[in-house]
């Protein structure tokens, strides 16, 4: 198959009627998937930069899942001695039953069911967000770009991945030998089709209207966009 373009296809962990005990199973492979591969690093070094000089941030994460990118912020936040209020949003309902789940008592990490357009008003710092945008058609992606950019006061960041044969090819194999749930094996290389280049990128942040951009590369096969304010 080409990867030249975008594929438009289905993941199976979108599906409406998924139950909510296997929601929460694939969820939580995903977190695993994301801790082999570091994926929180590139967030983690973009919010070390837009930290310093400041002793508070007011963080949105968008499309949550498990949970797993806010619970590693709060606990850099900890280590920070930073004040952060954290609030994670996600449109699916089985979301913030899998983060509660997976999430320790005395996490002060909010989960709200919702869309992010209905937060507009809440004064956020920083929005990110992991593995999200390469689930949006190309109009919801343009409008979660101009809505970060409208409403994040200090920056926002986009964690996702980039699409390349080396990844489309590998990693099915590299699920296959973690045995993560068939889900996430059949989901991941989708996910990796349905997502961009930096060209790609390129294309939408100046169809967005948005500059003074970072567009980058990080090992293995993440693709990043960066905007600071």
């Amino acid at each position: 198959m080409s990867l030249a373009a975008r594929r438009n296809a289905v993941e199976l962990m979108d599906a409406d009627d998924l139950d909510p005990a296997v929601y929460a199973a694939v969820v939580a492979d995903l977190a695993r998937v994301n801790a082999v591969t570091l994926a929180a690093r590139p967030t983690l070094a973009f919010l070390n930069r837009i930290a310093r000089g400041r002793s508070r941030l007011r963080i949105l994460d968008v499309g949550f899942g498990d949970g797993d990118m806010l619970r590693r912020v709060e606990r850099w936040a900890t280590r920070q001695r930073l004040l952060a209020d954290l609030v994670g949003v996600d449109l699916n309902p089985r979301s913030e039953a899998a983060a509660r789940q997976h999430t320790p008592a005395g996490s002060r990490i909010r989960w709200i069911t919702g869309d992010y357009a209905d937060l507009a008003d809440q004064k956020w710092d920083v929005i990110i967000s992991s593995l999200v945008a390469h689930h949006m058609t190309h109009d919801q992606l343009i409008a979660f770009l101009r809505f970060m950019e409208a409403h994040a006061a200090a920056g926002w960041f986009v964690n996702d991945l980039m699409r390349h044969p080396i990844a489309y090819r590998g990693y099915p194999l590299l699920a296959w030998i973690a045995r993560w749930h068939p889900i996430v094996r059949h989901d991941g290389a989708v996910s990796i089709a349905r997502s961009f280049r930096p060209a790609d990128w390129d294309a939408l942040l100046t169809e967005a209207g948005i500059v003074d951009t970072r567009v980058f590369r990080v090992f293995p096969f993440r693709l990043c966009v960066e905007r600071r304010h």
